[in-house]
């Protein structure tokens, strides 16, 4: 029996299998709002089988955008528009997600066809950035962001509440909240990008307290019975990374104690100068290691698009769900031929009737 296609319960939440979606930039939306595009996508997504489809990074305030084609819900007619999207996910057996998140002093950047560096000063298309410290990410983000003060840090947080609220009002059913990649929560967390000399810098505790307290108080807003979920960067690859995933476990055990339901393992990004070892499942050693000493159910993205990896990490238990991105970009029916892989019985079951039906029998 396919371990990859066993239900998975989180909450009062339950999964068709053990895959999903992770959240994928389109970077089609017009001033924070999404639009048709979104709906044909993330609709086609889920008619594909998956269990779970997680709508893209979703930022919390105008200036927490990555560029200016990303999504929003910082106001109630962004959440709004995001309805249609819920209902079309759900109607076709998925679990509709959505992570919300601030990309600090990686906002204000280029599409990543257009050069996915930072927006030229001048050019009115872009806006100021704010991070922790005032630190540019360097290379090709080189724009120096303003040093948070304490009143921008309560801002902040409470944007991701009401983000969360506005998430709970649409219709969604699964929240993720972004702290990796180099963006806001992370660069806290990192010493390379967190210079503070306050409560919010200097010793790991100090450093993670910007991403406890979001969570704290998002926890507070969002149903219990619903899975709250956290994507984060437990390691650099920067020459430390034993230590790095030391303190990063223990903060997803802060996490779990604060009303984390599950993690969505990840890489930091907040430098450039890094050796990251790409390849099939390179994380799930280190997904797995973060579920067993925080004792915390995993997830993870990257190099997972084949069904035979997907099905044996699983099977292994190194994760709990696989994040299956690109792949499912080149085949939107992904869920539906690793079935057919793994050789899982009436796997056409996973698709509408009118694919289906044809599929079946050839």
């Amino acid at each position: 029996m396919s371990a990859l296609f066993q239900p998975f319960q989180l909450k009062d939440i339950t999964l068709r299998n053990r895959i999903a979606i992770p959240p994928m930039c389109q970077y089609m939306a017009v001033d924070g709002l999404v639009n048709d595009w979104h709906l044909s996508h993330y609709a086609s997504m889920a008619r594909g089988g998956a269990g779970l489809v997680i709508a893209e990074a979703t930022a919390v305030a105008p200036e927490g955008r990555i560029t200016p084609g990303c999504a929003g819900i910082w106001n109630d007619a962004q959440a709004q528009a995001f309805v249609p999207l819920v209902q079309a996910v759900k109607a076709a057996g998925s679990v509709p997600g959505i992570q919300i998140g601030h990309a600090g002093r990686k906002a204000s950047a280029n599409l990543p066809w257009e050069g996915d560096d930072h927006i030229a000063e001048g050019d009115a298309r872009g806006w100021p950035t704010i991070a922790p410290s005032a630190i540019a990410y360097g290379a090709g983000l080189p724009k120096l962001p303003r040093a948070m003060s304490l009143d921008d840090i309560t801002r902040v947080r409470q944007n991701f509440v009401d983000a969360a609220v506005r998430a709970r009002n649409a219709g969604f059913e699964w929240l993720e909240l972004h702290f990796a990649h180099g963006y806001l929560a992370q660069s806290f967390f990192s010493a390379h990008s967190n210079q503070r000399d306050d409560l919010y810098g200097g010793s790991v505790e100090n450093r993670g307290r910007f991403l406890l307290e979001t969570l704290k108080a998002v926890r507070e807003v969002w149903p219990e019975s619903l899975p709250l979920t956290v994507r984060f960067g437990v390691l650099e690859y920067d020459g430390r990374d034993e230590q790095t995933l030391l303190e990063s476990i223990a903060l997803v055990r802060d996490f779990k104690a604060a009303g984390m339901d599950m993690l969505s393992v990840s890489v930091g990004f907040t430098i450039a100068e890094t050796s990251i070892p790409w390849g099939p499942a390179f994380l799930a050693p280190v997904a797995e290691r973060v579920r067993r000493e925080a004792n915390v159910p995993v997830s993870s993205a990257w190099g997972f698009g084949t069904p035979e990896i997907a099905e044996r990490v699983v099977k292994e238990q190194q994760l709990d769900l696989v994040m299956v991105g690109r792949a499912h970009l080149a085949n939107p029916h992904w869920a539906y031929f690793a079935a057919k892989e793994l050789g899982v019985e009436r796997a056409s079951w996973t698709l509408p009737a009118p694919y289906a039906h044809w599929l079946a029998r050839y």
